[in-house]
């Protein structure tokens, strides 16, 4: 009976619609991906044992690993994106609409790339250096986030100024306002998740100082963000 109703609990059909999607999973490993980065941080810069350290190195490594190989052919799926953007003939907003291309691209970009290293990960191919094509797709995710970064900032002003003419005195004003609360958090969240994310490819190739903790703080916050987003998503 205890196991039956553990099975047929909706909580259960849930995780199981959750953990069936490439994001869901992907989002889930990241989030430990980068706890461990932000963890072997702090124990190092608190003295603890080497084999500690070593521990979350390596469970940083192995679930990169992972999410590389996820995303194997993700790229397409951003391309489209770009392309439906782009096939847009009459955009609410022809501002958004090239801020979206440009992140879409920048995405496939780095993904293409990326699913391109895999070949010297898996020892397909071998790569004479493999830093190059890194920094490339470092480059290339960092234009992603600053399009969807610019299109979060440029949302939020557009949303204010919309504010501005709404009369909260009538009926039809209340609704708007509240659909403008609800466009400005989610907004919001997208925004700050991006800044978490891009203190990664600013790290990685030097732009700015950040140590690994702050990295490794930030892609948590932005993984966890990720999962909220994709739980709430596969709800019933």
């Amino acid at each position: 009976m205890v196991a039956d109703t553990l099975v047929h609990h909706p909580a259960i059909a849930h995780y199981l619609r959750f953990v069936a999607t490439t994001v869901g999973r992907d989002k889930a490993l990241r989030t430990l991906q980068y706890f461990s980065r932000f963890y072997a941080w702090y124990l190092l810069r608190t003295n603890r044992p080497q084999s500690s350290i070593d521990t979350y190195e390596t469970i940083k490594k192995q679930f990169g690993t992972a999410r590389k190989l996820l995303r194997l052919g993700k790229f397409v799926e951003n391309l489209k994106a770009a392309a439906v953007a782009y096939d847009n003939k009459t955009p609410a907003d022809p501002v958004l609409k090239y801020l979206a291309i440009g992140r879409q691209l920048g995405y496939a970009g780095y993904l293409t790339i990326d699913n391109f290293t895999v070949l010297d990960l898996l020892k397909v191919k071998k790569l004479s250096s493999i830093k190059p094509y890194q920094e490339a797709a470092y480059r290339l995710w960092l234009t992603g986030l600053v399009f969807s970064a610019v299109a979060g900032f440029y949302t939020l002003w557009k949303l204010r100024e919309t504010e501005k003419t709404v009369n909260r005195k009538e009926g039809e004003g209340v609704v708007e306002a509240k659909k403008i609360e609800r466009q400005r958090a989610a907004a919001r969240i997208q925004l700050f998740s991006d800044l978490c994310d891009l203190t990664v490819p600013l790290s990685s190739l030097g732009i700015v100082s950040f140590d690994e903790g702050i990295v490794g703080i930030a892609g948590t916050i932005s993984s966890l963000i990720g999962v909220w987003s994709q739980w709430k998503k596969t709800a019933a």
